[in-house]
């Protein structure tokens, strides 16, 4: 009787470690795996360096560039000069740029007047027109007035003289002749003789190659 009891337990016992065992591979089969996310992948971004384009900067023929001309630490240039010949070295022979007429009347516009023209050359860089002052009573008023290819550039001195005449002239070259007074001459009969004085134009400015007399003196020669 102990024995019957004893094995119906010992396969009761059997059974419930058979039900527990299959509730827990039940309760297994249902659990789920967490994976823990990894860090999401650092994107690579890659740069691209754009290179400036290179232009060529191109000088003209026949000008000068101003600016730092070194190969270190100059200041690029930011213009250009062109460099010319002086006006009268490019003149065309023979070529009239501008007439008798003009000439003129600019000697009008400064109060003279040329009554005699046979000095004005127009075929001539350098031309010159002798003058009296208009309304002068004994005619010794005269200035030379001169002009660079038909455009006026002056007088030959500040104050006028007595007399004066063209000795000889080309074409970038005008000879002047002052007559000379003593302290005592009257203006028509100048007693000192003539002082001549070349006028040469250089580099397009008139310039006087011999002292010019002066306009009056107490004690020497004088232009009146």
């Amino acid at each position: 009787m102990t024995r019957s009891i004893r094995a119906r337990t010992s396969t009761i016992m059997m059974a419930l470690a058979a039900a527990v065992t299959a509730l827990l591979g039940g309760c297994g089969g249902a659990t789920k795996t967490v994976s823990v996310a990894s860090s999401p992948p650092t994107s690579q971004t890659t740069a691209t360096t754009t290179q400036p384009s290179t232009s060529t900067a191109t000088t003209p023929a026949g000008t000068t560039t101003r600016g730092g001309g070194g190969t270190s630490g100059g200041t690029p240039a930011t213009g250009t000069r062109t460099a010319t010949a002086p006006a009268f070295a490019d003149k065309e022979k023979g070529a009239t740029t501008e007439g008798l007429p003009a000439a003129l009347a600019v000697v009008r516009a400064h109060g003279y007047t040329a009554e005699d023209t046979s000095n004005y050359h127009p075929d001539q860089t350098l031309r010159v027109l002798v003058a009296t002052g208009t309304g002068s009573n004994d005619g010794y008023n005269k200035q030379a007035f001169f002009f660079l290819n038909g455009r006026y550039i002056g007088t030959d001195a500040s104050r006028p003289s007595a007399q004066i005449d063209v000795v000889s002239q080309n074409d970038t070259e005008v000879t002047l002749g002052y007559k000379l007074y003593r302290p005592n001459d009257p203006l028509c009969c100048p007693g000192g003789g003539e002082a001549h004085v070349r006028f040469q134009l250089n580099n397009g400015r008139l310039t006087p190659l011999n002292p010019i007399p002066p306009v009056s003196s107490t004690t020497g020669m004088s232009r009146q």
